[in-house]
């Protein structure tokens, strides 16, 4: 329960595991998409490690996948690529993202371009490598306690702007 979020309601990661290199994933199972745009609203709770919400496309597994994130602590976004377990900073963007108040963040993939935007501003925007379609996940990091209340997966037909 959560009374800030729509519907009263948020989907919360509330582990307070402080092991760094860990990322909790939610994976929506009933979509593997490769061209897709993915939009959440969160708010970081807590967290004394990392304080960070994110969106996962392309996700074969927990070692392979795009993740955008948004941390608290760092004041920051960025843009990842993981691969076989390894996770390698491809852009980021230095902005406020203040703990317990709510965000929203959305990746769009299409092909090898990707944008990344906060609060409705785009921030990043990226080539990629990984084409194959994929799951979506919503991603924290360590002990982050962060609710989520929306979730939005939109396929894009080709050609189709952003």
């Amino acid at each position: 329960m959560d009374a800030s979020a729509e519907g009263d309601r948020a989907l919360a990661q509330l582990s307070q595991d402080k092991a760094d290199y860990r990322f909790p994933l939610a994976i929506y199972m009933p979509v593997v998409l490769g061209d897709v745009e993915v939009a959440i609203r969160f708010r970081a709770i807590s967290g004394a490690v990392d304080r960070a919400a994110g969106i996962a496309v392309r996700l074969r597994d927990a070692d392979n996948y795009y993740v955008a994130r948004a941390n608290a602590l760092e004041h920051n976004v960025r843009f990842y690529r993981v691969l076989n377990g390894r996770r390698e900073e491809l852009r980021g963007a230095t902005v406020k993202v203040s703990s317990s108040n709510w965000h929203s963040l959305t990746l769009h993939a299409e092909g090898n371009r990707f944008q990344v935007s906060f609060d409705g501003k785009q921030l990043i925007d990226r080539d990629g490598s990984i084409s194959a379609p994929g799951r979506v996940a919503l991603w924290t990091k360590a002990d982050s306690v962060t609710h989520f209340d929306r979730l939005e997966i939109k396929s894009i037909l080709p050609g189709a702007k952003p």
